[in-house]
């Protein structure tokens, strides 16, 4: 048995579609296992990804029209077929590694930590503890490994790529929801403008396509409730 696999390439300002053949594949081999054997056939593909694991994120890639980790994706799960793209949404630098740098200023801007006064935190021997109830608030939105499937997924930032996005705005709800945070002030002021929580228009795209189940679609739902609240903190 062969598999035809199709891949978009790009490389010195052009792109182009490229179809390799792998012999005898398995379906439990992942998509990403079929992509090294086809670096073996040509190495000048340009391919990113480190841990295998889905846990860092770095191979993320537009499988068969869905947005999707490459390390994650067994071959029974997409069918015969196999196309192959960069990441929606994002600038290509080579073949199917994209530049994350834009999502992940994004998410600084929203001041990804917890943010308390600073003498209180070096200046005490206070600790700052949680009941397991006030950790359940946010743990399930703690999980994201901001490989930016959600951005790619993303209708709004396909047309406003001025759009902070979900991964951002997860971010602001997963650090705001923490009980030891008083931040919520200074990152309500960020998502609370143009081209901050208010673009997005309930797609859900984002927490379809999410690897870890994070839901971010449902967390900025919850943003917009507290900023139409005019709530102090989450």
């Amino acid at each position: 048995m062969t598999l035809k696999v199709k891949i978009k390439r790009y490389s010195g300002g052009k792109s182009w579609w490229h179809e390799y053949t792998v012999e005898s594949p398995s379906e439990k081999e992942t998509v990403l296992d079929i992509l090294m054997k086809i670096r073996e056939q040509d190495p000048t593909l340009a391919v990113r990804y480190s841990c295998r694991m889905a846990i860092c994120g770095s191979c993320g890639m537009v499988i068969n029209n869905i947005p999707r980790l490459a390390c994650q994706t067994l071959l029974k799960e997409v069918g015969g077929e196999l196309v192959i793209e960069p990441m929606w949404n994002h600038r290509v630098i080579k073949d199917l590694v994209v530049d994350l740098e834009p999502d992940f200023e994004k998410v600084k801007i929203t001041k990804p930590y917890i943010i308390r006064d600073v003498r209180e935190i070096y200046e005490s021997e206070r600790e700052f503890g949680q009941k397991p109830e006030e950790l359940e608030k946010y743990y399930n939105f703690a999980y994201c490994i901001q490989c930016g499937l959600c951005m790619a997924a993303c209708p709004i930032l396909g047309s406003n790529e001025k759009f902070l996005g979900p991964m951002a705005l997860n971010a602001v709800y997963r650090w705001s929801a923490d009980s030891r945070d008083l931040g919520w002030s200074v990152r309500r002021d960020v998502i609370d403008s143009e081209d901050g929580l208010w673009p997005c228009h309930l797609a859900y795209t984002c927490s379809a396509v999410c690897p870890r189940g994070v839901d971010p679609g449902y967390s900025t739902q919850l943003l917009k409730s507290a900023v139409l609240r005019r709530k102090k903190r989450l």
